[in-house]
């Protein structure tokens, strides 16, 4: 759902929602009252030269990036030489998950090259409308475990809380594709719906842990994400929140001191950033993990483990390196979920093993992240290891290091094995 249609319809109950009439004093709506966010060459270029209507300060504007966001063949075709598959792909796209990418992020995208791995992930090809066996809308089973609008409660501890259905940009190989800017799927994410969730929440004492996803929940506005985290700040039972998000990536312009200020307020609180590829760890994107790390949030990776786009251990290297030095945690990658029309972006799972097995001993150990399937049908997440342990011999468990070198070590507790 576009994001004026979006603010129009959350007006039309704010009325009966008091907390958010609050806010509205506490931010400044210009860019010129934030300090000068960062722009690189490559971006400075795009802009003079495809974007020349627009100021540097409105460049550097996250709400003009999500106004200006590329989402017709006609725009796309003025700025990169689209291949006859991508012409043919964005114009069968209907529904859910249509094309969009903000400007910024289109400044990464080689021009001329279809196969980039970047361009790769944004752009439509002909694939996606390909269906293989085992592929589903709904592959991890999200809407059997919501009880609620907006809430799926599969682990006991913890919920997934779906606070809109907007991205800056759109992956190609979205788990959530069936919401993302779905009509269909609009009327779950009004106000009236999170109210809904947050009662649900209230009403379970075993809820600790509540991460806020979507779409993107930093497509919202620094007052709606307020008003979401404040009200899960006041029940007791809730230690800690996240944030699940691309924004960094895609519009790292949206991380102003504004909405640092405002997420500080509600500590603990995690951040979970979507990271790709080492050509995403730009100027720009540091400098928003920067403002997120120095305001006391701990970043951690997701990464999806992508066929011909980071399917390397020396791209995965650098990609971890450069997060280590962003300070940004690698936690996650993950296999590819079998979306429907997925098939051209999934690989084995002994290429994740691989990978791993290329990190693990040879690069520092905060650069090697969990490989984990999310499990079809709700089975949750499954951490995956290359074969380390060997098995037993007597009473020694018999282990081979990231060398394929043996060893034992004394398991006294158990003899006898």
């Amino acid at each position: 759902m576009p994001v004026v249609q979006e603010l129009a319809g959350l007006a039309g109950i704010r009325a009966t929602i008091p907390p958010f009439k609050s806010y509205q004093r506490t931010f400044k709506r210009t860019a010129a009252s934030s300090p000068k966010f960062p722009v690189s060459r490559r971006s400075e270029q795009l802009r003079v030269r495809h974007f020349p209507y627009a100021t540097a300060a409105e460049w550097c504007d996250w709400r003009w990036q999500m106004r200006n966001r590329i989402r017709t063949l006609e725009t796309l075709e003025k700025i990169i030489r689209i291949s006859d598959e991508e012409r043919t792909a964005i114009s069968r796209r209907t529904g859910s998950l249509p094309f969009a990418i903000t400007p910024y992020y289109l400044g990464l995208i080689d021009p001329d090259d279809p196969n980039q791995p970047l361009r790769r992930t944004m752009i439509p090809v002909m694939d996606e409308y390909l269906r293989t066996p085992g592929e589903a809308e709904d592959p991890l089973g999200e809407d059997r475990d919501s009880p609620v609008p907006c809430i799926v409660h599969r682990y006991p501890d913890r919920v997934l809380f779906l606070v809109a259905n907007t991205c800056a940009s759109n992956c190609r190989y979205c788990t959530r594709s069936r919401i993302v800017e779905n009509p269909d799927a609009n009327s779950i994410f009004f106000q009236s719906q999170w109210e809904q969730a947050i009662a649900y929440i209230t009403e379970h004492p075993e809820v600790r842990d509540v991460l806020l996803s979507g779409g993107d929940p930093l497509t919202l506005s620094d007052e709606k994400l307020e008003w979401l985290l404040s009200r899960l700040r006041r029940i007791p039972h809730v230690e800690f929140l996240r944030i699940g998000t691309k924004a960094p990536v895609v519009m790292p312009q949206r991380i102003t001191p504004a909405l640092t200020r405002m997420l500080k307020r509600y500590h603990p609180l995690w951040m979970s950033i979507h990271f790709t590829h080492p050509d995403e760890l730009t100027e720009e994107t540091r400098e928003a993990c920067a403002r997120l790390a120095d305001a006391g949030i701990p970043l951690g990776s997701q990464t999806v483990l992508l066929a011909g786009i980071n399917d390397n251990v020396e791209v995965m290297k650098r990609l971890m390196h450069g997060l280590l030095m962003a300070r940004v945690k690698p936690y996650y990658l993950y296999q590819c979920d079998p979306i429907v029309g997925s098939a051209h972006f999934r690989t084995p799972v002994r290429k994740g093993l691989e990978i791993i097995k290329g990190l693990r001993g040879h690069t520092s150990g905060y650069a090697v992240p969990n490989y984990v399937i999310d499990a079809p049908q709700g089975g949750g997440k499954i951490p995956l290891l290359p074969d380390y342990m060997v098995g037993w011999d007597g009473d020694d468990v018999v282990l081979k290091n990231y060398q394929d070198l043996y060893f034992r070590y004394p398991d006294q507790s158990e003899p006898g094995r």
